[in-house]
């Protein structure tokens, strides 16, 4: 039984969170640059199976794709070909900073450790997952 990855992909970082085995947690796991995103992944996809990895995909209020869909469909064609045996999905990030920034502060960390952009997409990401279990009901 495979764990669920998510991805929070940026043009410089990309947040990581993925899933205990059985598929109940989303935990935040890492941050890493996003040149270095495919390393990280065959890397980790060798020491853990992972069955979906789920991509956060940028949409606006009116369910549009925003500006940054044109460095992550690029992205997801090439996570396709690298990983043809893991089904990959997206799932609607809107709002994850935000909230991923709330629940910083909710958390009583300070302002500094609020600015650190890294915790930011390592949260963000755990909430794209957490949202994607709760809505596929696993």
């Amino acid at each position: 039984m495979g764990r669920i990855l998510a991805i929070d992909y940026g043009r410089k970082r990309v947040g990581i969170a993925v899933t205990d085995p059985l598929k109940i947690i989303a935990n935040g796991l890492t941050t890493v640059h996003s040149k270095d995103i495919f390393t990280f992944l065959k890397d980790y996809t060798v020491k853990e199976e992972v069955e979906i990895i789920v991509v956060g995909y940028p949409v606006n209020l009116r369910n549009e794709g925003s500006q940054s869909l044109q460095f992550i469909n690029p992205f997801i064609k090439k996570l396709i070909k690298q990983f043809p045996d893991i089904k990959i999905e997206t799932y609607d990030e809107r709002f994850t900073s935000k909230m991923a920034k709330a629940a910083m502060i909710e958390g009583g960390l300070k302002k500094k450790d609020r600015q650190n952009k890294s915790l930011v997409d390592k949260i963000s990401a755990v909430i794209i997952l957490q949202s994607y279990l709760e809505f596929k009901n696993i």
